[in-house]
């Protein structure tokens, strides 16, 4: 491994905090940054304090906080601080980010910005575009972005972790983020969305007719052991997966599927998609959670074609986030912004409206 790994593990300790709150494909996924074999004449020690005779720079503080939020193995296993190595074992640190071979370049691609000032930026992330490089997309990301629009401010370094993405969203979702300008900024933000102080509203369109108007989901959200790259939801008192809460709200009925707005009370990976899913409601066209598929409706042919034009109008999960509230790490002032539905979301809409008129 390189040898800036201990400084990755000082420095993503802010981002460790409020790990499980991040919510994206990428998240679904952690990187090495650090790997190493035990000896076989290894004693009995525990992994903290076993990573700090490895580890230079760091604290006992904060390889127990990578442990909590999961970024710590043995054996291809998550661990807890109190593992005790023992001859033989593959220790890693890993981390829900890639490490970088490479810095992150500036990339001139158009950002759609809906507030700036010197320590934040909100923007409204178009669905297809992913949030930060990784394996198959190095560039083309919003981060690549960002790097271009402050590429004229000397104190931003895009690849400084302490500072940028507070929170991520799905590449084929859209909707609002925000990124953070400073150090102080992230801290602060970082913070209300692990304390679950900021307010999140989405808009899905999911399969299926409601017989009530709201409804909570609560359910552990975890990866599913039969697909890596999907959660599944686990009884609330299990010990897998991690604690999570969707509250929904009818917004209009279609018959065979319906709009709802999803307030979030935690914020997992792929929590929305997970828990409609776990009720018997898939998000639409949401191709990795089953919703691609004709699921209500009848077997007519024109209403098997209606359904397939409506998938090439949206061939991506109906999901946008749609209002994102927090207080301002410097000001204190209550912060709130709403972004309208996207046209192609908007389109389907309109094309739903019309199948029952």
């Amino acid at each position: 491994m390189t040898s800036n790994c201990d400084e990755e593990l000082v420095r993503s300790a802010p981002l460790s905090a409020y790990a499980d709150e991040l919510e994206d494909d990428e998240t679904a996924q952690l990187y090495e940054h650090y790997r190493v074999v035990a000896d076989k004449g290894q004693k009995l020690l525990r992994v903290d304090k076993f990573l700090l005779t490895q580890l230079s720079g760091t604290s006992r503080n904060r390889v127990q906080r990578a442990a909590d939020a999961g970024f710590i193995m043995a054996n291809g296993r998550p661990v807890k601080r109190s593992y005790k190595v023992k001859p033989e074992d593959v220790i890693q640190v890993m981390l829900d980010r890639p490490h970088y071979e490479n810095k992150i370049l500036p990339e001139e691609i158009p950002l759609d910005i809906v507030y700036e000032d010197d320590d934040l930026i909100v923007i409204n992330k178009p669905a297809g575009m992913v949030v930060h490089p990784g394996f198959g997309n190095w560039n083309g990301t919003l981060l690549n972005a960002i790097a271009w629009h402050l590429k004229d401010l000397p104190q931003y370094d895009i690849n400084d972790p302490e500072i940028g993405l507070v929170h991520r969203i799905d590449k084929d979702t859209s909707g609002l983020l925000v990124v953070a300008k400073t150090a102080t900024a992230k801290t602060h933000l970082g913070l209300q969305f692990f304390n679950k102080t900021t307010k999140r509203e989405y808009n899905a369109l999911v399969w299926g007719n409601f017989t009530e108007d709201e409804g909570r989901i609560e359910g552990n959200i975890g990866r599913d052991p039969k697909d890596r790259m999907r959660m599944a939801v686990f009884p609330p008192d299990s010990e897998v997966g991690k604690h999570a809460v969707t509250h929904y709200y009818i917004l209009e009925r279609f018959g065979y599927t319906t709009l709802v707005k999803c307030v979030l009370e935690t914020g997992r990976t792929h929590q929305i998609r997970a828990h409609m899913r776990h009720i018997g409601h898939p998000l639409f066209s949401d191709e990795r959670y089953g919703g691609d598929q004709v699921l209500k409706g009848t077997n007519s042919a024109k209403y098997k074609q209606f359904i397939e034009n409506c998938f090439k109008l949206c061939p991506r999960q109906v999901l946008h986030a749609k209002t994102l509230g927090f207080v301002h790490p410097r000001t204190g002032k209550e912060m709130m912004f709403d972004s309208p539905l996207p046209e192609d979301i908007t389109a389907l809409l309109e094309k739903w409206r019309g199948l029952n008129t």
